[in-house]
Order: C-alpha cells, then sequence, then structure tokens
C-alpha cells in the first residue's frame, strides 16, 4: 500500500457528471410527471363519473326544476327571472351528492370556477361559457336550418349556469335543461338538443392549473329525465374519415391507438353539446356512432349532422368520419 497508487475522480470530473445527471433529469422529469399527473386524473375523472351515474340514479326524474320566466318591474323594464340551474341543484342534486358549496351565476369563481380555460384543440378562452347558448348557441334556437336536412326544433332554453364543489375538491359547472324530453326510440331524423337536461364542465382540481379539456378538466352529460344516460367522453384530438361498418371498430384503434375507440350515439350528443370547449376539425360533419339500429331497410349505424346536432340513420352504408373517444 505505501507503494500503490490512489486512484480519485478529479473536481472537472465530478462537475460533468453531476452535469450530465442534470441535463438527463431536465429532460425526463417533465414527462414522468405529466404521465403521473395523466394517471391521477383519470383516476379522478373514474371516480366522479361514478359518484355521479349513482347520484342520478337517485333521481325520480331531471327535469321541471326551477323557473324560467319573464316579469316586469314597476317602471315597465323587463327582465328574465332564471333559477332553472341553482334549483336543480340545491333541491335535487345536492339531496343525493356531497355538495361543499353552490356559487350562483353571478359568482362562479367563489366556486373555484377558473376565469379562463384551454380547449382540447390547444385554443385559450378567455371567458368561461355562463349560458347554454354560450357553450353551443345551436342548442337555444327555435328552429335552425341547415341544405339537405330540414330544419331542427331544438327546444332548449338558455338558462345561466350554476357551480358547486364537491366534497372531494371537484369545482362544477352546471347547465341545466328545466324541459327536456325522453328517448323515445325514434326510427328516424331527430334532433339532440332537447333530450340532453344536465350538462356538467368539471375542473378536478379547482381553478390551480393547468385548466385544459383533456387534463384536469372535462364535461359530462345527462340525457332524459327518466331512465337518465350519464356519458363522460374524452375525445382524441383529431378528425378519421372513411369510417363504415367494416372498418368502425379498428377505425379508432388504428389511428388514436388502442386505448380509443368509436363513440355511442349519446357520446355524440356530449360532444356536440361541449362543441365550444373541444375547438376541434368536424371534416365533413357527419359523425358516425357506433349505436346501431334495424329500420326497415337493415342494421344501420347512427349519424349525427354536424353543425345542427341531428342524428340520422342513413338509407345505405356510407363512409362518414368518426371523433374518437378514450376508453372507459
Amino acid at each position: 500500500w505505501a507503494c500503490g497508487r490512489r486512484i480519485a475522480f478529479t473536481m472537472a470530473e465530478i462537475l460533468l457528471s453531476l452535469t450530465i445527471i442534470g441535463v438527463v433529469a431536465a429532460i425526463t422529469l417533465p414527462s414522468l410527471t405529466g404521465n403521473i399527473n395523466d394517471r391521477t386524473w383519470n383516476t379522478q375523472r373514474k371516480a366522479l363519473y361514478a359518484r355521479m351515474s349513482q347520484a342520478i340514479a337517485l333521481m325520480p326524474a331531471l327535469n321541471g326544476y326551477g323557473t324560467l320566466r319573464e316579469t316586469t318591474d314597476s317602471a315597465g323594464a323587463t327582465s328574465i327571472e332564471d333559477t332553472a340551474a341553482e334549483t336543480f341543484v340545491t333541491a335535487g342534486l345536492s339531496k343525493v351528492l356531497k355538495i361543499n358549496n353552490i356559487c350562483d351565476s353571478g359568482h362562479l369563481a367563489d366556486c373555484g370556477i377558473a376565469s379562463k380555460f384551454t380547449t382540447l384543440a390547444g385554443s385559450t378562452v378567455d371567458e368561461i361559457p355562463t349560458t347554454i347558448g354560450e357553450l353551443n348557441s345551436t342548442m337555444i334556437n327555435d328552429s335552425y336550418n341547415i341544405s339537405g336536412y330540414g330544419s331542427a326544433s331544438h327546444s332548449q332554453l338558455d338558462t345561466k349556469a350554476v357551480a358547486f364543489e364537491t366534497q372531494n375538491g371537484e369545482s362544477i359547472l352546471l347547465f341545466y335543461n328545466p324541459a327536456c324530453v325522453s328517448n323515445m326510440d325514434e326510427m328516424g331524423n331527430y334532433y339532440v338538443s332537447p333530450k340532453i337536461c344536465v350538462n356538467m364542465v368539471y375542473d378536478l382540481n379547482s381553478s390551480k392549473g393547468p385548466n385544459t379539456i383533456g387534463k384536469d378538466m372535462g364535461f359530462l352529460t345527462i340525457l332524459y329525465p327518466t331512465d337518465s344516460v350519464v356519458v363522460a367522453p374524452m375525445p382524441f384530438n383529431g378528425f378519421f374519415d372513411g369510417v363504415n361498418d367494416d372498418n368502425a371498430s379498428s377505425i379508432c384503434t388504428t389511428n388514436a391507438g388502442e386505448d380509443y375507440r368509436i363513440p355511442t350515439r349519446d357520446e355524440l350528443a356530449s360532444i356536440f353539446a361541449n362543441e365550444n370547449l373541444l375547438d376541434l376539425e368536424w371534416g365533413n360533419g357527419h359523425l358516425y356512432s357506433s349505436t346501431k339500429a334495424q329500420p326497415s331497410w337493415g342494421i344501420v349505424n347512427w349519424v349525427m349532422v354536424l353543425p345542427n346536432g341531428q342524428f340520422r340513420l342513413p338509407m345505405a352504408e356510407s363512409n362518414w368520419g368518426t371523433l374518437c373517444v378514450k376508453r372507459n
């Protein structure tokens, strides 16, 4: 040992090693953190969907709450008395779901609703929607004409939104249609808007951020006042053309990935209602669903026509486009 050489790292070598470790950490840490956040949000979304589905199943009917009427004061000025959404939450939903705080349309921020958010496509919206019409203006039109498809009868009231905070820490913006109607199993063209009773835009971590649809934010839609259906589609950012009965089951897994599938008819209705939250390209404006029907001419899949939210049964097999949604 007395004559042996001692081997050690020089300061330059140590600094170089630390620099390399720092660069690798800087490259991998954001991705690792993002993956952890995605898994956390996905778990929270599933839990929220399960709790909301259980709560809605306990309500006897979803329509008829609150009022929406025109009033006139002593000076002759008219205004709309709108208590529909707020009454739905206070007199209905709060009886079957644990809610910590309820905020009217003038105080949405008090329930953790962010003042702006990022759409699924990546654009920034500087003002949060406060009425159904701001969520999708087509939803409230008494009639809407589109060449070749006749006029829509939406029968949707432009009610004000209400916000509430759940016991689990989610902030939810709720839009409500007190005049929603039941599912009649139509075997012809119909418009989906009157069948949407409730639409919720949720933020899983209140206004902390990133306040982005598809990450900590999303939407949940409830259709039909009785025998209600609850859906919470998470769309892929992309439109795919050339969908037909032969390739419908594989079009999404091939183009978007194994975690994605064709949406159901009710999920497409939800996507239509939340169009302004997505800001997506719709391609040819015909969205193919996985929901089948059997009219007199054979088994076909329901197709939704944008921008008017009409569902149609095609007369024969055709090539349409579609969005894809994440599997639950």
